[in-house]
């Protein structure tokens, strides 16, 4: 696991320490460069920080060279299948010097030139330069676990783990891209390829790219395949729930590898627990596990899961060194922090816990296992099983909808640190968007910000360089790929691409490398994401109210009957008492009136109407308020 970076005549020579230093957080244990020329007197440079996972000799030392010295590379992430490609490539007459899996997608590359990707099984984003071929061959995982940032001008490029590594070039423009502003207010981040900085894109999930002659040029080489609708699955349920457990035990197996100390996130949900039982089957040694817990002041009214307790009871039960992480943190201080991490604004105060729970894991551990992906693969969100309920709402006549039942329901107050305030806030949901149809529905309930919204707060100079962009394009164009299945594969298909992708493996990535933690998702071997997409009908995932179904099913002979009994519930953040307690004179001054008036992208009188209707209790801002507070630290920290 590492930080990588590059620059093709950009002063790689003056600037590539600087953009590899950037970087120190994601590899502590070693760093290096390497320096070389095109044949049309270019500069190319490419870097990299490591933190040593596999072989942690020196002989896993970055960038690594071919024998030959033709193929040079960068690598950040891990291969699962390494050890079973290596025993091909040396049938084949490669020879290895390491053990690690670096040496490996070296020789992959070496062997099957771009088409290597396709045979690998991990999280990666890789950077090769060949020397014969004069091209630069960059290439990002299936999913998108990994981050791999480019940017270019004229004929100079970049590449990096992370945009900060870009500050230092020469000419670097720091600015705002406007269409990517628009769709950060609209769903809290902002979907691939744009990022909020002009000119920087990322590289989608299951591309790579070969830089040549001054052009990028990129190439899907996998996506998620859906069956159609109307396709007719041949297992029986009794079949799938085996072949569930025992494919995903063999994926979990699978990265556990590693010559560092290994554990796993632990709360009272299906997804953590599942891979903990898993990991039990392939391991005698007591498996150590981390579980958030937080003060009585931040969780009074809140309905969530029993989280620390029921993580407890399950860790006990297998045997487990259990962790359980108070957190209370200092978040006027941490917030500047992890927002300069993300590098991208991502407005979701869980990135605070995420944080907090690898800083005080990598006391004793330098990997972990995460349930992320689950919800997903299964359908495990409660915006899953709306379509059903929305089934239901539009068959009561639209005049009672229109006249009573809506202005009944938004008129509700919003009842913040209260039992009440989750379920006010679907009901305003099924109520906003509970009448369209099923794709706008969907996308319409991702959105914290409407375009009415949107409108009031952006001055005049503001709407005229944003001019009109369509933020849910992009989610419309993910539906359109999968137009012919079934609509609850079409949601989950959608998220992969879009919230998964964007949000929680992005914040995933930064906040646990923050901490210099390599964190795992076994739910996203794109094999086992695969044939879950294809040979698991929709029913088996959601089966009348029970979310995620055939997982439940396939795990209840190895877990607790507590946790196959869970409720839903998020990776819970006390946003309404941070704003209220320690970060209300933050609010008060990075979104004052001469503060707002500065920047020129919002009216301070909508801003402050949003902060005194949050206080007041008249409406629920809390997420709006949390997103202008983020891109406000944003623009400090990058901008000016």
């Amino acid at each position: 696991m590492c930080g990588i970076t590059g620059s093709i005549n950009w002063q790689a020579d003056i600037v590539l320490d600087a953009m590899v230093a950037a970087q120190h957080h994601r590899g502590p244990d070693d760093s290096g460069t390497w320096l070389g020329d095109t044949r049309s007197g270019q500069r190319i440079g490419l870097g990299s920080r490591r933190l040593a996972i596999l072989d942690i000799s020196d002989a896993g030392h970055m960038p690594m060279s071919s024998d030959d010295g033709l193929l040079t590379i960068v690598f950040n992430g891990e291969i699962y299948n390494y050890r079973e490609l290596r025993q091909d490539l040396e049938s084949s007459g490669h020879r290895f010097h390491s053990n690690c899996d670096t040496e490996v997608v070296l020789h992959m590359y070496q062997q099957f030139g771009p088409a290597c990707v396709q045979r690998l099984n991990g999280m990666f984003a890789i950077a090769i330069w060949n020397e014969t071929t004069q091209q630069l061959f960059l290439a990002r995982d299936h999913f998108g676990i990994k981050p791999l940032y480019y940017c270019a001008a004229d004929d100079r490029f970049a590449f990096s783990s992370e945009i900060k590594s870009f500050l230092p070039l020469p000419g670097f423009t720091k600015s705002i891209d406007r269409e990517a502003l628009h769709q950060y207010l609209t769903f809290l981040w902002v979907p691939d390829p744009l990022t909020l900085f002009e000119g920087v894109l990322k590289m989608p999930p299951g591309h790579y790219g070969v830089y040549e002659s001054g052009k990028l040029t990129l190439t899907r080489y996998w996506d998620l395949q859906c069956p159609e609708a109307e396709h007719e699955f041949t297992k029986d349920e009794t079949a799938l729930t085996h072949e569930v457990r025992e494919r995903f035990s063999a994926v979990v197996k699978s990265q556990m590898v590693s010559d560092v100390p290994l554990g796993a996130f632990l709360s009272a949900g299906l997804d953590s627990s599942s891979i903990l039982a898993c990991m039990k089957q392939h391991t005698s040694e007591p498996i150590r596990t981390f579980t958030v817990a937080f003060p009585e002041k931040y969780t009074k009214g809140d309905v969530r899961l029993d989280d620390t307790s029921v993580a407890a009871r399950t860790a006990k039960s297998y045997g487990c060194i259990h962790s359980e992480i108070l957190v209370e943190p200092n978040v006027v201080d941490l917030l500047p922090k992890l927002v300069w991490h993300m590098d991208e604004p991502v407005a979701d105060p869980a990135i605070i816990t995420a944080y907090l729970v690898n800083r005080d894991a990598r006391q004793d551990v330098t990997v972990l296992l995460s349930g992320v992906g689950g919800d997903e693969l299964f359908g495990g969100y409660r915006k899953y099983q709306a379509h059903e309920l929305a089934k239901r709402y539009q068959r009561i006549p639209a005049s009672v909808r229109k006249h009573l039942i809506e202005p009944a329901v938004n008129a509700l107050p919003p009842l913040s640190n209260t039992a009440l305030k989750g379920y006010i806030r679907l009901a305003k949901k099924m109520v906003r968007s509970g009448s369209m149809e099923p794709r706008e529905r969907f996308i319409t309930d991702s959105v914290y910000m409407s375009e009415q919204l949107i409108d009031l707060l952006y001055t005049d100079e503001a709407k005229a360089m944003c001019g009109q962009p369509d933020p849910q394009q992009r989610h419309r164009d993910f539906f359109d790929n999968v137009r012919d299945a079934d609509f609850l594969n079409q949601m989950l298909y959608v998220d992969t691409k879009a919230f998964m992708n964007s949000l929680n493996l992005t914040y995933n990535d930064k906040m646990s490398m923050a901490s210099s933690v390599e964190v795992r998702v076994p739910f996203l071997d794109w094999g086992f994401a695969e044939w879950v997409a294809q040979e698991i009908p929709p029913h088996l995932k959601i089966k009348g109210d029970t979310t995620k179904h055939i997982l439940r099913e396939a795990m209840r002979p190895w877990l607790p009957a507590e946790v196959l009994t869970q409720n839903k519930a998020g990776f819970f953040a006390p946003i309404d008492h941070w704003l209220n307690n320690d970060l209300h004179e933050m609010v008060d001054d990075l979104l004052s009136v001469q503060q707002v008036e500065k920047r020129g992208l919002f009216r301070p009188e909508q801003v402050n109407r949003m902060v005194r209707e949050q206080r007041t209790g008249k409406q629920d801002w809390s997420m709006q308020i949390w997103q202008l507070l983020t891109l406000e630290l944003w623009m400090q920290a990058f901008l000016d």
